[in-house]
């Protein structure tokens, strides 16, 4: 039981350390550029830390219920699926950078009756009230459909039922999302000294999008051969 425990537990420190692998700092490294603070920095990363806490969860679950493996291709294609969406985050910092500038554009945008003007490129969806960014919740979502076959494989084979290992999940979730936060939340605080100006605005914005173009670039080539 103790052991159970304190592997569930463990699960959650594993979770907040998973925030901070290099597929997820170069992502949320396109995604901050939205930010302006660490505030927002933080919201943003916990948006994306529940996209992936929900894939983990769905996935892994079904998983571990079925008690079958991801087939290795599947896993291959989730894997091509973070690629191409480190690829086009990298794209779209980079048609930022020449298209928007410092800022971006503003436009204006209704909450019921409430009508107001967002500063740069504020696109979300409306969850029971209130407005989540879309972009890294659907970001998180792919990532975690990327480590969900893993993770249960790892599940199934370290805890002794269904509820211990279902819980190490979620719990590795919640430890994501906490660590991705204060990632994000770093990299938002950074962003607000590094692009003061305009011109260093676009310059962490083109860094940014090269440097996750290159890693989904590298990250597509094992997922490849595996098909």
């Amino acid at each position: 039981m103790l052991a159970s425990l304190g592997g569930i537990l463990l699960g959650m420190l594993l979770g907040l350390r998973h925030a901070f692998e290099p597929d997820h700092l170069a992502a949320v490294s396109t995604l901050v550029i939205d930010a302006r603070d660490a505030r927002r920095g933080m919201l943003l990363g916990a948006v994306w830390g529940i996209g992936h806490t929900l894939s983990l969860v769905v996935v892994g679950t079904a998983v571990l219920v079925s008690g079958a493996v991801l087939p290795v291709r599947t896993a291959a294609m989730f894997e091509l699926c973070v690629a191409a969406m480190l690829v086009i985050l990298g794209t779209r910092a980079l048609f930022l950078a020449v298209r928007d500038g410092a800022r971006g554009p503003a436009h204006r945008h209704q909450h019921g009756g409430d009508e107001h003007v967002h500063v740069g490129v504020g696109a979300h969806v409306h969850v029971a009230g209130r407005a989540l960014a879309w972009r890294p919740l659907v970001v998180g979502l792919v990532h975690g459909l990327a480590g969900s076959g893993a993770l249960a494989a790892v599940v199934f084979a370290g805890l002794p039922t269904l509820a211990t290992r279902v819980v190490y999940i979620a719990l590795f979730g919640v430890g994501s999302i906490a660590g991705m936060a204060i990632a994000s939340g770093i990299a938002g605080a950074s962003l607000r000294r590094a692009a003061a100006t305009p011109a260093r605005r676009r310059a962490v914005s083109v860094a940014s999008g090269v440097l996750s173009i290159g890693l989904g670039i590298a990250w597509a080539i094992p997922g490849l051969a595996l098909l």
